[in-house]
């Protein structure tokens, strides 16, 4: 009888820590989405207030009306976003087959590679990047701006891939093979549609990754009708003196609906590829 209400308590109390962890994390959401509908005054009081004494959406009305570039940024956003996504998953999806299927002496020294890669900060790479893209006036374009980004995410997706294409047997392809198929054929109509969870996963790593970019943008991008989301939103709405912060969180709210309605959507096909990729068969 002990032993079970000790296990009850046991679980009882690890259900609670996980509930304070959810709220703790979902704070900051929760202050973001009231701040939008408080007035800007109200959003300046000490001691704050957890609930809008005066609820309103002056400043979803003031976003949606006013003659300004959110939704430029918002626009370049998904242009970015979407490139980078599809080209990283077209260029991770063939170094990865490569890494999984062509086993040559480099191997070892390729993934030792790809992984010291992502070691280095993303400052240290921008210095050398900028004077490269300025040597072929990508300056200040969008592909330039997409290149960059797909360059620092390449290499960590081509290893995910990589992993997905191991849980693929060989025996499979060799079965393939035998009756004729190519090794482009092999990979594109045998190997690809069993990692489909796997695509998907490193496709919305990639859109997700590209969304929140800020340096990149920050230093490649001057010209204020090409400036992404995040950049945009730190030059035109955060002033040097006072902020909007009703306004600034209405534009958060805004530019993580897209984030949010990604992970509900295709969570489960998330979650299903990378337990996929974590299992070799």
């Amino acid at each position: 009888m002990k032993r079970k209400t000790a296990s009850r308590l046991a679980s009882a109390g690890k259900y609670l820590l996980l509930l304070l962890l959810l709220l703790f994390l979902l704070f900051p959401l929760y202050w973001m989405l009231i701040t939008s509908f408080k007035t800007n005054l109200e959003s300046y009081l000490y001691p704050p207030t957890f609930w809008p004494k005066d609820f309103t959406v002056e400043s979803y009305i003031k976003l949606f009306t006013e003659n300004n570039l959110f939704f430029v940024y918002y626009k370049n956003n998904f242009i970015v976003s979407g490139a980078v996504a599809l080209i990283t998953l077209l260029i991770s999806c063939m170094a990865g087959y490569a890494l999984s299927r062509l086993h040559v002496k480099f191997n070892p020294a390729l993934v030792a590679l790809l992984t010291a890669s992502q070691m280095f900060p993303v400052v240290s790479r921008l210095i050398s990047l900028y004077s490269l893209l300025q040597s072929v006036d990508l300056i200040n374009t969008f592909p330039g701006l997409i290149l960059a980004i797909t360059a620092a995410q390449v290499a960590f997706s081509t290893m995910l891939m990589s992993s997905f294409f191991d849980s693929v047997p060989v025996s499979i392809e060799d079965a393939a093979s035998v009756d004729g198929a190519g090794r482009f054929r092999t990979m594109f109509t045998i190997s690809l549609p069993l990692v489909k969870g796997g695509l998907l996963a490193v496709g919305i790593y990639s859109f997700l990754m590209a969304w929140d970019d800020f340096l990149h943008a920050a230093i490649l991008i001057q010209s204020d009708e090409l400036r992404t989301l995040s950049v945009g939103i730190s030059a035109r709405y955060l002033g040097e003196l006072s902020y909007d912060w009703s306004l600034v969180n209405t534009i958060s709210i805004i530019g993580i609906l897209p984030m949010l309605l990604l992970f509900f959507f295709f969570q489960k096909y998330m979650v299903k590829g990378l337990v996929a990729g974590a299992v070799k068969g």
